[in-house]
């Protein structure tokens, strides 16, 4: 593809994930420059995110509100080819599908997410 001046431009196939969060982790995320998201705690060896947009307004809206005072839904676009590697792991009914990421793997997870993570719901 031709981009500005001739040059090539490498278009990427990329992946729309939510995420769901709480304040704590939204903050981290910003002091992130919104590229990146933080190291698990060790207690958290898995990192979840969610394929459907409802699912995460349902998780944001009813457990990370009642939990931690507030609940927010991220969006983000990460590269295909590279999230293909994780399965898609069904967590209920057929639309409630999730992406489990080792802790070990997030940095290499991060390096990978095209522009921004945004906020697309809040729920207080």
């Amino acid at each position: 593809m031709e981009g500005v001046a001739g040059r090539r431009v490498r278009v990427r196939a990329t992946t729309t994930l939510w995420r769901p969060t709480g304040p704590v982790e939204l903050d981290l995320v910003r002091e992130l420059d919104w590229r990146a998201w933080p190291p698990r705690l060790p207690e958290q060896p898995i990192f979840y995110l969610v394929l459907d947009e409802d699912y995460a307004i349902k998780i944001a809206r009813d457990w990370n509100v009642k939990h931690d005072g507030a609940g927010f839904v991220t969006r983000f676009e990460i590269e295909t080819a590279f999230v293909s590697r994780y399965p898609v792991r069904q967590a209920g009914g057929r639309t409630i599908l999730e992406l489990w990421v080792p802790a070990e793997e997030l940095d290499d997870f991060n390096a990978h997410i095209v522009g921004v993570i945004q906020v697309v719901h809040e729920f207080r």
